[in-house]
């Protein structure tokens, strides 16, 4: 399925929702936390994969800030193994030349997943490749009003004007900052929803959700599947199919 991407028609941005580790894990009889700990490979598979393929940026869902609303064992639980996997999977990334990066309210997760995120974006700062992000106590809405909140100090100490503000402007502030806005967003799971992720910056993304994948069965045949599923559609950005054309 490789052979059939168009490598000069790449989606510059990949997100993904990375759902149903705890509904794969208790179709097989375990525990949730089974289903994130077989979700690794899936991680693995979908970084690598962007990387060999030479996407810009990936972004993963990781843990959103409706996920502390879970039971407290398996918010801890999860936080140990981001810790082990981000220790773990480090010598992957610098081998396949991947940058990681966080977006979100990092100073609202435990001190050992701070030190290990600051340790491994560091080790990575150098790489020019893949750009990796984890979306950790992250939400749409949280971002959205953080870069409010941006904008209002810098209109209050003079150094914007309210006339000023604009799309690329609010576009400055989010936790995204420069990278491109999202060109494909894939979710796992079944559901058709977004979830309350990226909300400013999947506005024209193009969407593509697996009806009958859990994310721990993902592997790169999936993203190809998608890529190709995103090479065939017309992107407008609210033009007509005519005027897209005669580009």
């Amino acid at each position: 399925m490789k052979e059939l991407i168009d490598t000069g028609n790449l989606p510059k941005h990949i997100a993904v929702i990375m759902d149903g580790n705890g509904r794969w894990a208790q179709n097989q009889g375990a525990a949730r936390i089974f289903g994130h700990r077989n979700a690794i490979k899936a991680v693995r598979e979908v970084t690598e994969g962007c990387a060999d393929l030479g996407v810009s940026v990936l972004t993963l869902y990781a843990f959103s800030t409706e996920n502390w609303a879970r039971p407290e064992f398996e918010v801890r639980a999860l936080m140990e193994l981001l810790v082990q996997s981000i220790r773990n999977e480090l010598p992957t990334m610098l081998n396949n030349n991947v940058r990681l990066d966080t977006i979100g309210d990092i100073e609202s997760l435990p001190k050992s997943c701070q030190r290990q995120l600051a340790e491994a974006i560091d080790a990575t700062k150098h790489n020019t490749g893949l750009n990796l992000v984890l979306a950790l106590g992250y939400s749409g809405k949280w971002d959205i009003t953080q870069a409010a909140k941006k904008i209002a100090r810098d209109v209050q100490n003079g150094t914007l004007s309210v006339d000023e503000i604009n799309e690329k402007v609010l576009s400055a502030h989010l936790a995204t900052e420069a990278r491109p806005e999202v060109d494909l967003m894939l979710r796992t799971g079944g559901d058709h929803r977004v979830s309350n992720f990226l909300l400013w910056q999947l506005a024209y993304s193009e969407l593509y959700f697996y009806e009958d994948l859990f994310w721990p069965d993902f592997r790169r045949e999936h993203l190809y599947e998608a890529i190709l599923s995103y090479q065939n559609r017309e992107r407008r950005f609210g033009k007509t199919g005519e005027q897209v054309k005669a580009k």
